[in-house]
């Protein structure tokens, strides 16, 4: 019996995309892995910083071919990275690739580093907020309506529309974030999955847990609706038995999927063993 859902992620950063290419066609034939995810940053997140970092959706595309079962996403997309009606229109040619496996991941944006070096400001923290929550509105109503006209502090548009449809009825929504105040009301009203990266114990994804709550009680969203993630680091030099374990306290405490995101080598070799510890 497996316990729990599981997913990997395969940071793009400081490996070759035949790497990579191989560790995700493992992934999908093993399937205790539900779905498998990269990211949307530009730079590395460890050292070396100007090191090898692959661009996350034009991985997805050709990773959506080499792969049939497992679904596919990129954990999580900046807001400002790109303008939300061409995050709609990408989603949906993706989905239309993947024959439906597409997930979209969304956050505010918060790397500076790479943010200020190729011109595209964060701003300030309301200002991400903001842009992020109508981003969102905007994604989610061109994937859905036949048109679409906003007007925000952020975004203009006028009887647009983001035709052909998702195969999807609907793409799901995945946020990541931690923001009390403004993020978890985003999830509220938006996603159909919360992600909390790498908390250290049960109980700081539990208070968290408790904010989003209440956020959907003020907004009117059946919280039940919308599943929760963490993010587990997959270190090469772990006991797959202990991280089945720690897995477990997350999934007693109410989290729904454990992202398994890997670090070190990009070794097919090692999805096996930690699949075997979570059904045994």
């Amino acid at each position: 019996m497996t316990i729990g859902r599981h997913a990997i992620k395969t940071p793009p950063h400081h490996g070759t995309w035949n790497e990579f290419l191989d560790v995700w066609r493992a992934a999908d034939e093993i399937d205790v892995f539900e779905s498998a995810w990269n990211w949307d940053h530009f730079y590395p997140l460890a050292p070396p910083y100007d090191g090898p970092n692959l661009e996350g959706w034009t991985m997805l595309a050709a990773l959506a071919q080499a792969t049939s079962r497992i679904r596919i996403g990129a954990m999580v997309n900046g807001m400002h990275h790109r303008h939300p009606a061409v995050t709609a229109n990408m989603a949906a040619t993706l989905d239309h690739i993947s024959d439906g496996r597409f997930e979209l991941g969304m956050g505010a944006g918060w790397n500076f580093m790479e943010s200020d070096a190729y011109g595209m400001p964060l701003g300030e923290l309301r200002d991400r907020s903001d842009r992020f929550e109508e981003g969102m509105e905007v994604i989610v109503s061109l994937l859905a309506n036949t048109s679409t006209t906003f007007s925000g502090r952020f975004y203009e548009l006028t009887d647009a529309w983001c035709e052909p449809k998702p195969v999807q009825a609907r793409i799901p929504m995945v946020i990541g974030g931690k923001g009390r105040l403004r993020t978890l009301r985003t999830v509220a009203r938006f996603a159909d999955q919360w992600d909390m990266t790498f908390p250290d114990e049960p109980s700081d994804w539990e208070e968290l847990d408790q904010v989003l709550r209440s956020h959907c009680a003020k907004v009117g969203r059946d919280q039940s609706e919308i599943a929760r993630s963490v993010h587990l680091g997959l270190d090469p030099d772990n006991d797959p038995a202990a991280d089945a374990a720690r897995a477990q306290t997350f999934f007693d405490a109410g989290v729904d999927i454990v992202v398994w995101s890997m670090r070190g080598a990009l070794d097919p070799a090692r999805l096996e063993p930690l699949a075997n510890a979570v059904t045994a």
